[in-house]
């Protein structure tokens, strides 16, 4: 991990935050991929159109291992990108989201959700609450069974997925876990690992204030759907399973959730990440910590959804 930053510093990797949310976007979305192990062969790729609440149509992609076969009820993960809510696509994430329907053997569903500052808070909470509304309606017609899905993300994703989850025991809807990596889960940077750790290990505190100011307002930020630490009740939501970074801003916060949770009594897996940064899961060629998550994450995934583990 050292020597990929220091890597990274010889090359001038700009900080996102030294650029425009449109330079951003294409400079995150041209480094996805390159230090990731090459993608598993899928048998259905299918790009679908999902209804938000205000009539946006937001893209989807659904991916399986296995082919759509009549009678079909393939669990489903339905998977949120990370990138502080300005950056990130279904394309950035298509690796990882490939890596884990062929770990887990089950399908992901990976959804563009709408990017700040065009699109600001809550609109990213709201289009992943549709999407899962949407997928309980839709998973049968599509092959997949709709009392097992998980939802699960990786840094703003993950933070939308633990939203997610809550909206989802509020509504009723039973999931099979909220599958987290290295989720925002304060209001404030104001932990010893954002001391720690907010500046010289890839993710820099300069960084997530540049992604917050463009998507959301401060007298916002003590709102739940932003900080879910925030939230007045933990009980009865889905179990979960959190794989963070040591030496990453976010993981004090993580931590915090985790134990949140416990005392509400969910079921929790936490794994950390020893020596690894913040965007480590999308290292799997170089960091043989990335391939350990995938593979802890997917075990997860196999248990949730009674497949058994391998």
């Amino acid at each position: 991990m050292r020597e990929l930053l220091q890597r990274m510093a010889r090359a001038g990797r700009p900080a996102l935050h030294s650029l425009t949310p449109q330079q951003a976007r294409a400079f995150y979305e041209a480094a996805g991929g390159v230090l990731e192990l090459p993608p598993p062969a899928v048998a259905r790729v299918q790009t679908l159109s999902i209804p938000a609440r205000d009539g946006a149509q937001l893209l989807a992609e659904l991916i399986d291992l296995s082919p759509l076969r009549a009678g079909d009820r393939r669990p489903v993960l339905l998977f949120l990108h990370g990138g502080g809510y300005v950056v990130g696509s279904v394309r950035t994430h298509a690796a990882l989201c490939r890596h884990l329907a062929a770990a887990a053997d089950c399908a992901v569903l990976s959804l563009d959700y709408r990017l700040a500052p065009e699109h600001r808070f809550p609109t990213a909470v709201n289009d992943a609450f549709d999407a899962l509304a949407w997928l309980y309606g839709a998973a049968a017609g599509l092959g997949l069974d709709p009392m097992r899905i998980a939802v699960g993300g990786d840094s703003a994703g993950g933070t939308l997925a633990a939203v997610t989850a809550l909206q989802a025991r509020d509504a009723g809807w039973p999931l099979a876990l909220q599958l987290l990596f290295y989720p925002g889960c304060g209001a404030w940077p104001d932990t010893a690992s954002h001391q720690r750790y907010g500046r010289g290990f890839l993710l820099e505190t300069k960084t997530l204030q540049w992604f917050f100011r463009h998507y959301i307002d401060d007298r916002q930020r003590e709102d739940w759907r932003f900080a879910p630490l925030r939230a007045p009740d933990f009980s009865g939501v889905a179990p979960a399973w959190l794989g963070l970074a040591e030496c990453d801003p976010l993981v004090d916060e993580g931590v915090a959730l985790a134990d949140a949770l416990r005392l509400a009594g969910v079921a929790v897996e936490l794994n950390i990440y020893r020596g690894v940064t913040h965007e480590f899961v999308r290292m799997s060629r170089v960091l043989a910590s990335a391939r350990q998550a995938l593979a802890d994450a997917a075990a997860a995934l196999r248990r949730a959804f009674a497949l058994g583990v391998v």
